[in-house]
This record gives C-alpha cells, sequence and structure tokens, in this order.
C-alpha cells in the first residue's frame, strides 16, 4: 500500500522525466492529482467508504494549500505548526479527525511516516447529548424552504438512521407500504445497519416530494441532493433559528424520544443499527422486521406534534 517517492512522478507536470522541481515550483504541483490518486489509495487499498475518502481528501487539501509547499518537502515543523493552528480553532474531535487525515497521507501514501510520526490523538471528552425539544425542532422544521429538505429531516427524526444511510437510500430500499427503510450493507464500513422506518408525517411529505419529481425507478437515489447542497440547507436553518440541528442531533433525539415512549433499548438500538454481531445475541431477542415493525407503531412517534 506505500507509494514511494520516487514513484510520485505522474504529479509533475514537466518536459524532462528525469527533472525534478524545486520545492519553490509550487505551480507545477498537480494538486488535484495528488488529492484523486490519495481519494483511490483510501477507498482501494485502504478500503475507507467514498464519504470518508472524500473528508480525508478535503483535510489533506486544506493542510496543502496552508504550507503552500511541494508535499515531499512537508517537515515535522510544518505539520506541527499546522496542528497548533486546528487546536485554536476547531474542537477535538475535528483535530482527531485532522490528524488521521495527515497520518493516513504521509505514513501510508506518501511513505513520510517520520513527519508524523510521535503526534498523538487527543482524549476523549464525554460531554452531555444535547437533545433539542419539540418546539426547537418544529422551529427549525419551519425553516427549511423546500419539500425535498422537510422530508429528508421527518425521515431522518423518525428513523435514527445515520447521515450517510439515508444519502444512500434508493428507492428499492424502501417498503413504502410498511414505510420501512432497508439501508444497505457497504463491505467497507464499520457501522451495522438493520432495518427501521419512519412514521405518517414523514410520510406523507415523502410522498409529496415524489410526486414532485415525477416517475422514478428502483435504482434512483431516494434522495437526489449533494452534500454540499445539504450542508447549505441545514446551515441555512441554522442562522435563521439560532437551533443546530445535525442528522447526529436527531439521531439522538429519536433515541431519547422512543425511550419515553417505552420501547425497550435493545430495539431502540436495532432501529439505530446496533444489533449485536455475534448469532448467539441476535437469537435472545426477535429482530425480525415484523416484530420491529409491530413494537415501532405501537410507540407512536410524532415529530411535529
Amino acid at each position: 500500500g506505500k507509494i514511494e517517492n520516487h514513484k510520485l512522478l505522474s504529479w509533475w507536470a514537466r518536459p524532462d522525466s528525469n527533472r525534478r522541481p524545486l520545492p519553490r515550483e509550487r505551480s507545477k504541483v498537480d494538486f488535484d492529482g495528488i488529492l484523486s490518486e490519495f481519494k483511490d489509495f483510501c477507498v482501494v487499498d485502504l478500503q475507507l467508504s467514498d464519504s470518508t475518502a472524500d473528508n480525508r481528501a478535503r483535510y489533506i487539501r486544506h493542510f496543502l494549500e496552508y504550507i503552500r509547499k511541494d508535499p515531499r518537502t512537508v517537515t515535522r515543523e510544518d505539520i506541527r505548526g499546522y496542528l497548533k493552528m486546528v487546536k485554536e480553532e476547531k474542537s477535538p474531535f475535528t483535530y482527531g479527525g485532522i490528524l488521521k487525515a495527515l497520518k493516513r497521507f504521509f505514513r501510508d501514501f506518501m511513505g513520510m511516516g517520520h513527519v508524523v510520526e510521535g503526534f498523538r490523538f487527543p482524549g476523549r471528552v464525554t460531554k452531555p447529548v444535547w437533545v433539542p425539544s419539540k418546539e426547537e425542532i418544529r422551529r427549525f422544521y419551519d425553516a427549511l424552504q423546500t419539500v425535498m429538505a422537510r422530508a429528508l429531516f421527518l425521515v431522518y427524526a423518525s428513523s435514527g438512521l445515520r447521515k450517510s444511510e439515508v444519502l444512500g437510500l434508493r428507492v428499492a430500499d424502501v417498503d413504502f407500504g410498511e414505510r420501512m427503510l432497508k439501508p444497505r450493507n457497504r463491505p467497507n464500513s464499520s457501522k451495522n445497519v438493520w432495518v427501521s422506518f419512519y412514521n405518517e408525517e414523514a410520510e406523507e411529505m415523502l410522498n409529496l416530494y415524489l410526486e414532485e419529481r415525477g416517475e422514478v425507478k428502483p435504482a434512483d437515489k431516494l434522495f437526489l441532493i449533494s452534500d454540499r447542497q445539504f450542508r447549505k440547507i441545514w446551515r441555512e436553518a441554522y442562522e435563521k433559528t439560532g437551533v443546530k440541528i445535525t442528522p447526529q442531533v436527531l439521531r439522538e433525539w429519536f433515541c431519547c424520544e422512543m425511550a419515553e415512549l417505552g420501547v425497550p433499548d435493545r430495539y431502540v438500538d436495532a432501529f439505530c443499527g446496533r444489533v449485536p454481531k455475534s448469532i448467539l445475541a441476535r437469537h435472545y431477542t426477535d429482530y425480525s422486521p415484523k416484530k420491529l415493525k409491530r413494537i415501532y407503531d405501537k410507540a407512536g412517534l410524532k415529530v411535529l406534534s
């Protein structure tokens, strides 16, 4: 999996294949090519998901734009200075993600492990989970301008699924009669998936959205939205309301709400894709879709009322 420096010649635009550019020749570096090869390395060699590879590449792009140097001339001091800035401006969670990307890029991809060796990840800080009130949920929802955004919001809130699981749904993954969602297991994902459901509020808005779209095929994405559009819509609603709601917040809200409605933890975990991995543990509890549907409907989850 390591790519030695002498194999990186395709990154440089030069007439003489034996000539190496000087560090100051930044204009000669094909950064898009570097990042494209790095993303392929993450997906193929490291078996990371596409979204994770995109995040790693985005962090590396920001780093390279910050230092404005040939990546082969980067030093520990360059990385230390950058991480110092990150530590002052970003959360420990973001700091950890950036450091992970730097280690993947320089140690695993570039074969320059010495420049990232010794940098430690921040300790985990456990914070109380903030769960929005029904009034805050409603305010944020009302700030969403499109039928698609509202349908997406209600599916998140009433299913407890992760952001990528909902955005990855295809029309064929939805049983519209049972209001059941069946996210696909990805071979390079560390996350479990099972089945979950959406409530009547989400059903109504989802049907409106699909009517607005027109004819759809089973292989079509359920929600036609890019990650950039998604972040823009959520950011605009936050700016209007001052309420910081994300798919992860809605996932936490779903768990708390279902618990208050009397749903046992093991079934809440199942809706969220946290079914025990062992066959033995699974057989102690009935996790069949039919049983989960009955439990979900009995809870009577409401998001907006």
